[in-house]
């Protein structure tokens, strides 16, 4: 089986059987973590050796990393130690990710990123809904991994930052005032409050996933604007890397069935083919 992204310059992880290697290591050297301290990992994986690669060149690129080998020692260790974010494999003993998912997002808001070498839709799909931040398949090449990681730290280092922001601060070049990325926003019927993560739709309260108030709000404070799969994901959430694009129509449809009429029949998040998506209301 061939991995992703293979080159000297990033290791891949590939399954052989029961068995799990890297293959070629980073030419360059370590890489020192973003803040003022390393951010720490949890991984959960039953298999030794991809336990024990990944720990090692996470560690080389600067993070503090602990390693398990199974849901219930998963549980122990992220309500102990406090991870930065999980890296959780889905096939394991005693609980599988799933089970270790949907327990730890009742308890914490820390990331997760689900690892799996299934990559059916469900799987992903399945994942995502249980509060799984992100969908890694095996093989992947390291440098992904990688990648994927620093991006969900940005994200969970950010959480007075109004969502969906990022655009703006690149055309302007300068941060958007604190009081009013804080600031209410309204559009039709909708309200959105960002430093209480609320919303409602004509005074009722909307119960929304995380990521999809970050992408209610993003749209609300750009509605008519046709908004590419692309640019929900840098914007949203915080990839500046190509990813499947698929979790964007997947949070698409699920914030459709809390705020339209008809999911079948959207009026207010309209798919625009070829180009995206594009928030409309009533004035």
């Amino acid at each position: 089986m061939t991995g992703l992204g293979r080159s000297s310059h990033s290791p891949t992880v590939e399954r052989a059987g029961n068995a799990t290697a890297a293959v070629t290591s980073p030419a360059d050297g370590p890489r020192p973590g973003t803040g003022d301290a390393p951010a720490r990992i949890l991984i959960v994986d039953d298999e030794p050796t991809l336990r024990d690669t990944l720990s090692f060149y996470l560690r080389r690129e600067g993070f503090e990393v602990k390693a398990v080998e199974d849901g219930a020692a998963a549980l122990t260790a992220t309500r102990a130690d406090h991870p930065d974010l999980i890296v959780l494999d889905i096939m394991l003993p005693k609980l599988d990710g799933f089970q270790v998912c949907r327990t730890i997002r009742a308890e914490s808001t820390v990331p997760i990123l689900l690892l799996s070498a299934r990559g059916e839709e469900f799987d992903r799909v399945l994942g995502l809904e249980l509060g799984a931040d992100d969908y890694l398949s095996k093989p992947f090449a390291f440098r992904e991994l990688v990648a994927r990681i620093r991006a969900l730290l940005r994200r969970a280092q950010m959480p007075g930052r109004a969502l969906g922001t990022a655009e703006a601060d690149q055309a302007t070049d300068r941060p958007e005032p604190t009081q009013q990325r804080d600031r209410p926003v309204t559009v039709g019927d909708i309200t959105i409050d960002p430093l209480r993560r609320q919303a409602t739709r004509s005074g009722a309260p909307l119960v929304l996933k995380p990521k999809e108030f970050d992408l209610l709000l993003h749209f609300a404070r750009r509605p008519a604007i046709v908004h590419s799969r692309e640019t929900l994901l840098r914007d949203v959430w915080g990839y500046d890397y190509p990813i499947d694009t698929r979790t964007v129509d997947v949070h698409i449809r699920w914030l459709r069935q809390k705020i339209e009429q008809d999911a079948n029949a959207p009026q207010r998040i309209e798919t625009v083919r070829g180009h995206g998506y594009r928030f409309v209301y009533d004035e």
